[in-house]
């Protein structure tokens, strides 16, 4: 961990030490928005503490973690692993993983804090968001080696509940996310047919729509097939019941004529993202489901034989589908956090953003640009362009998603084990319908507040 730790401020060293608001970039890049270069390097922080979670969860990692004070101190009794349990030598991994994630968590939400009510570049709290990466970094270096002292105890059993409802509240961003990049998706496309007089973009929208789709319903197959048994798993079998039919009337709901002529850019490219996201929410959910029967993904033990508790004959299985996918999608969502800016006022709304710069503004940012070849330009005079305080909290729910990405959404059990349990499950599931029904008031939203605008 030390040499990951002294690579990683090597890293933080070449970049901008302590510089101010428009903090210095390499010759070689071309100029950019401070608010977008700020976003980027708090981002890459995260990333950087999802990267130490991945190597702590490594085998050769693990064995030497049993130098901390906080390892496993007795040797398990029975060689063997129960179903739906892993032995104490990867709950070591898990352990690490917690506490990295808590760093990360508590080093944004001090920020969280700080950067409450920021109106403006001018206020002085905007330096501090804007620049002095070197000091910020060693911020969260030090909060790291302070998390990794924590005593063992409760901790792991209390910041999984934790870890749970963060998780819970960044799959719903996630999904405003995707509705949002549909929305921009479908209306750049739409804008292309009618100034080329192409039907080839018009085709591009329709196929991707039916892949969606396609996806969608090949997903409730594969699931119906793997995850149910006839006679049995009736949770499974309602669970997928129920948001393929709730995907199917949001469909119906989005090319609605009323609807269509309230929000013109809605459309089934949206709802096929969403019925997507949905399915994917729910393979993840079945996952988690602590039946062998109804879940082929539940870990039962690592080597087909014995297990050795201690640091020798360790072997990890965790990179599963479901985990994977999850991770991709984690990454590609959070990256858009922080280089995204929306016409879509309702996604702006509830992501704390304003919307795309009109006209004179983004000629006024290109003669910026023009000027500060190699540098962050400040666009945040007159006003933030994001809710600094707001995007930090995301990071902070980003920060809970992925540790309980990455520990399969297992809880610590009270014999030094990791199980799975039906709180994941009923945590995806719920998250699942909590989105749709989010995206169904987006659609119905302008018809029942006639009042309001929505446009």
């Amino acid at each position: 961990m030390g040499a990951c730790l002294g690579a990683c401020s090597l890293i933080g060293c070449a970049s901008c030490l302590c510089g101010t608001a428009p903090c210095l970039l390499c010759g070689c890049c071309p100029a950019s928005r401070n608010s977008t270069v700020s976003r980027l390097v708090f981002t890459g922080f995260l990333f950087l503490g999802v990267l130490v979670s991945v190597i702590m969860l490594s085998p050769g990692v693990e064995s030497q973690l049993h130098k901390l004070p906080w390892v496993c101190e007795e040797e398990a009794g029975n060689p063997m692993v129960p179903q739906g349990h892993i032995n104490c030598g990867s709950l070591l991994g898990f352990r690490a993983v917690y506490r990295m994630c808590f760093s990360t968590a508590a080093f944004f939400f001090l920020f969280t804090l700080l950067m409450m009510c920021v109106r403006s570049s001018r206020d002085p709290r905007a330096a501090i968001q804007n620049g002095f990466w070197f000091f910020k970094f060693l911020v969260l270096v030090g909060i790291t080696v302070g998390a990794f002292y924590i005593p063992s105890g409760s901790f792991s059993k209390i910041w999984f509940y934790f870890g749970a409802v963060g998780s819970f509240l960044f799959i719903l961003i996630q999904l405003v996310l995707l509705i949002d990049f549909a929305h921009s998706w479908n209306q750049r496309w739409l804008c292309k047919a009618e100034e080329c007089d192409s039907r080839a973009w018009y085709a591009g929208l329709f196929f991707f729509t039916f892949l969606f789709y396609a996806l969608s319903i090949a997903a409730v197959t594969l699931m119906f097939i793997y995850y149910t048994h006839p006679g049995d798993c009736h949770e499974g079998k309602v669970f997928i019941g129920l948001n393929l039919t709730f995907c199917f009337c949001l469909s119906i709901v989005a090319v609605l004529p009323k609807v269509q002529d309230a929000q013109p850019n809605s459309g089934l490219l949206q709802a096929s993202v969403v019925s997507l996201y949905t399915m994917f929410v729910t393979w993840s959910a079945l996952s988690n489901v602590p039946d062998q029967k109804c879940n082929p993904h539940l870990l039962t033990r690592l080597d087909n034989a014995t297990v050795l508790a201690g640091p020798e004959g360790y072997e990890s299985q965790w990179w599963d589908a479901p985990s994977i996918v999850g991770l991709i999608i984690f990454i590609l969502c959070t990256l858009f956090i922080s280089v995204r800016s929306s016409d879509h006022r309702q996604v702006n709304s509830l992501m704390q953003t304003e919307e795309c710069p009109a006209g004179p503004e983004v000629m006024q940012q290109q003669q910026q640009m023009e000027v500060c070849e190699g540098r962050a330009f400040d666009n945040e005079q007159d006003g933030v362009t994001y809710s600094y305080s707001f995007f930090h909290f995301c990071l902070v729910l980003a920060s809970l998603h992925i540790m309980m990405t990455l520990t399969n959404w297992y809880r610590p059990g009270e014999t030094q084990t990791m199980v799975s349990t039906w709180t994941a499950v009923w945590v995806k599931i719920c998250a699942s319908w909590a989105g749709l029904f989010l995206y169904l008031w987006t659609l119905v939203a302008p018809l029942l507040l006639p009042n309001r605008d929505f446009s």
